[in-house]
């Protein structure tokens, strides 16, 4: 495995995840700004190495692998995190509770989803598309204000992530529906056997 400098920064994003707690949980007037300036740092790092990968023509299969790993892991994180003391304002906890579960089970329903396609030789049917990258944007924005949480230049930063959170769960469903439309074609034939590797079997 060659490493490239978009590498090195998927790699650093990771390296992150334990910062980020570890600031989310100091006792500090300036820790919130901290976590939040992490979590922007490692968003941006998300589409620079994509960017620089596909510029500097480093593209990687690893890299490819990686990268939305990373990603994923990095949100998952802030959200369990944010879960734990919920900052809503508006709707009860509870809304708060299902839109992070919502977001975090449907990566984990694309990702296997997209494994299952890469096997059957069909990846490309669940390829990111606008409306998943619509989505990625709605979601780093609303979890950057919560972890933030104070307002900014008399902006209601908190509410703002609260509003955006749930419409990313929103964006998450219905992308995730597209993505299933896209895919049915594929699942409905049935898998046969020869597909089927012995230890999947549960």
């Amino acid at each position: 495995m060659q490493l490239t400098f978009p590498m090195i920064l998927t790699l650093m994003r990771i390296a992150l995840i334990p910062v980020l707690v570890l600031f989310f949980y100091m006792p500090y007037a300036w820790a919130s700004f901290a976590a939040a300036a992490v979590f922007i740092f490692a968003a941006i790092t998300d589409w620079l190495d994509g960017y620089l990968a596909r510029r500097m023509k480093l593209m990687s299969k690893f890299g490819a692998f990686l990268d939305p790993v990373a990603d994923k892991l990095m949100v998952a994180t802030a959200l369990v995190i944010l879960v734990q003391n919920p900052p809503t304002i508006i709707f009860p906890e509870i809304f708060f509770t299902l839109s992070a579960a919502i977001i975090i089970g449907r990566e984990i329903a694309i990702s296997g989803l997209r494994e299952w396609m890469s096997e059957m030789g069909e990846r490309g049917t669940v390829k990111v598309g606008l409306l998943g990258k619509l989505k990625t944007i709605f979601q780093m924005t609303a979890i950057s204000c919560l972890l933030f949480e104070y307002p900014l230049f008399g902006l209601p930063v908190l509410l703002v992530g609260e509003m955006l959170l749930y419409l990313s769960a929103a964006l998450t469903l219905w992308s995730m529906w597209v993505y299933l439309h896209a895919a049915w074609p594929i699942m409905s034939r049935g898998d046969s056997l020869e597909h089927v590797e012995e230890d999947s079997v549960e």
